[in-house]
């Protein structure tokens, strides 16, 4: 689900700001702080790397049809990198729920390799575009703004940006994402993909098509939640 809602020095949902962050440091140590340091760097590097992409496909193709085809590697690699911020909620560096954290990078992962990776007849739909955008410029402002707290110089345009940006960047996430999903239920219902029907050995069932369906369901107390969520997050900042 589009996660401009997450927070945490590692990409976790509470929010961080510079005032907590030598107190964190003292916490962590010297080698939990370096590594988270340039975890949120190469981070932020690689979700500039596809930004820059994204911006010199549209401006050399005018289209955004093959602009996920262009970037699919670098974004499958760098979303499937962040499986590590679940990581650092299990080891302790990140004082995080380790269930939140999992819950917000793995319906990432969903969206990358179970929907968009998986049905290619959807990967030139606008709505694809949408949730791209929105988690670009989420992620660039989350892990500069981590970054920044982490090395305890947190300019105030990239705070305003953190507590700001998700007023409109979730609902376009949330709504790209949702459409990506539905764009996928026909073919999903005629291939019958990653369903198993009955007789089998295991006696089993289980039908992608209806799963999609609940998990387009999902993401209504899902977003009212992190709306929420986010907007204690700016009261406080």
């Amino acid at each position: 689900m589009a996660s401009s809602e997450e927070d945490g020095t590692n990409g976790a949902s509470e929010a961080s700001d510079e005032k907590e962050a030598t107190g964190k440091r003292r916490r962590l140590g010297f080698l939990a702080t370096a590594w988270l340091t340039f975890y949120n760097i190469a981070m932020t590097a690689g979700w500039l790397v596809l930004a820059i992409a994204m911006v010199r496909f549209y401006m050399e193709k005018g289209t955004h049809r093959g602009l996920y085809k262009s970037i699919q590697k670098t974004l499958k690699f760098f979303q499937t990198f962040a499986l590590l911020e679940v990581v650092h909620c299990l080891i302790g560096i990140v004082p995080t729920s380790v269930l939140v954290t999992g819950v917000q990078v793995s319906s990432r992962i969903f969206m990358v390799w179970l929907i968009t990776h998986s049905i290619k007849p959807i990967q030139n739909e606008e709505s694809v575009v949408l949730f791209l955008v929105s988690w670009t410029v989420t992620e660039i402002t989350r892990y500069s703004f981590y970054t920044f707290s982490l090395l305890d110089h947190l300019p105030h345009f990239i705070k305003w940006a953190r507590y700001n940006f998700f007023i409109i960047l979730y609902p376009v996430g949330v709504a790209g994402e949702l459409l990506t999903i539905y764009a996928a239920l026909p073919y999903v219902k005629k291939s019958g993909m990653f369903s198993v029907r009955l007789p089998n050995k295991y006696n089993v069932s289980f039908d992608y098509y209806y799963f999609l369906l609940i998990t387009m369901a999902s993401y209504i107390p899902h977003t009212t939640s992190e709306t929420m969520a986010q907007v204690l997050s700016c009261s406080k900042g």
